[in-house]
């Protein structure tokens, strides 16, 4: 398959951060028809109607992943799956395991059979650098949703569905992440609230993430996990860089901005992890991406990989840069000062104060 133009694609999860850039993205490649699953009413018919001017390329079914009769019938006429649905949140994962296994790993078990038994050509699953060798319990439904569906690639019939994975670091700017929680509480003059200033991560916006997502459906033979080269920022960088250019926009000092260190909370890691030890012999390496294949085939790999493929050896952002990659993302631009460190815009109400929010990559 060389193109999405003219298929059918169904995304799931197609209303969250990366859901609806995905499915941007996929409109700009002529598709005959979206279709958007999501289990959320209001969030399904607020987003579908952003797109009253695409009809009938737009369709939309509310379901849940965690019922696969619903997703039979949402599978109906479809060629390409994306899979993006899934419970991301790594300390509300870690309190509510047995929810998270139900969506990430049934819920992924019924998107592969329910496509599988519609006769669809591609799915693609979006997993997480967190499945790499994973220490908390949503990269562990992670890692076990990408074995599902290699394993499920590798027994099926000739010609019959392909399936892969594409593994993300941290998506900049998506719901809950670090960088709208930074910028709510710069509006209210901090404090920023950091987990740990040294904290690495990798960083992408959620463009290049949708692009490479689908560009890897395309490119699969089947089985693969998909991790792409990006790179990477201090949380501490991080703040410091948006307090210096955001803070006098809401008419506050940055030098009288606090910062409240958090620590880390249970599963999370000091620095992301894309590609872990024990996986390096199967990591075919590529100009932009390196391309996990089933440690049961057969392959001739080449890699550069001396260790795993941490953000505490990636290339660092600069704050310039930082700054770009932010204003690239924030939809809310910065309002004018009023003088007193008010602004025209009423503060946020989110009360999320882990210096994260949500894991950025949701």
């Amino acid at each position: 398959m060389t193109s999405l133009e003219g298929a059918n694609v169904l995304v799931t999860g197609g209303c969250g951060s990366i859901g609806s850039t995905l499915v941007a993205d996929i409109l700009d490649r002529d598709p005959a028809m979206v279709r958007i699953v999501d289990n959320s009413e209001q969030r399904l018919a607020a987003f579908v109607g952003t797109y009253s001017d695409r009809r009938p390329e737009i369709d939309s079914v509310l379901a849940n992943v965690r019922d696969k009769d619903q997703l039979a019938v949402a599978m109906s006429d479809v060629d390409v799956v994306f899979h993006v649905a899934a419970m991301k949140h790594v300390p509300m994962v870690e309190d509510n395991p047995y929810g998270a296994v139900q969506t990430n790993v049934a819920g992924t078990r019924n998107v592969v059979e329910a496509a599988a038994e519609a006769g669809v050509d591609r799915l693609l699953g979006v997993s997480t650098d967190k499945a790499a060798n994973p220490t908390s319990t949503m990269g562990a439904t992670k890692l076990i949703g990408e074995r599902i569906i290699s394993s499920f690639d590798a027994n099926r019939p000739p010609d019959a569905l392909t399936l892969g994975s594409v593994r993300f670091g941290n998506v900049v700017g998506t719901d809950g992440s670090v960088v709208p929680l930074f910028y709510e509480q710069l509006k209210r003059g901090g404090p920023l609230t950091v987990t740990d200033p040294e904290m690495t991560r990798f960083v992408m916006g959620p463009d290049d993430a949708a692009r490479f997502a689908v560009d890897s459906c395309l490119e699969m033979d089947g089985g693969e996990v998909f991790v792409k080269k990006m790179p990477a920022l201090r949380i501490g960088d991080l703040a410091e860089a948006m307090s210096a250019h955001y803070a006098p926009t809401f008419g506050f000092d940055p030098a009288e901005i606090d910062i409240e260190l958090l620590g880390a909370k249970p599963g999370e890691r000091y620095h992301e992890k894309l590609v872990a030890e024990d996986e390096r012999r199967y990591a075919d390496e590529r100009d932009d991406r390196f391309v996990l294949y089933p440690q049961y085939d057969d392959l001739e790999i080449t890699n550069d990989l001396e260790a795993e493929y941490t953000s505490k050896h990636a290339r660092y952002l600069s704050q310039p840069d930082i700054i770009d990659l932010v204003e690239s993302v924030l939809e809310d631009p910065a309002p004018a000062s009023n003088g007193d460190g008010s602004t025209d815009n009423p503060p946020s109400t989110d009360t999320r104060a882990d210096g994260r929010g949500r894991d950025a990559d949701e």
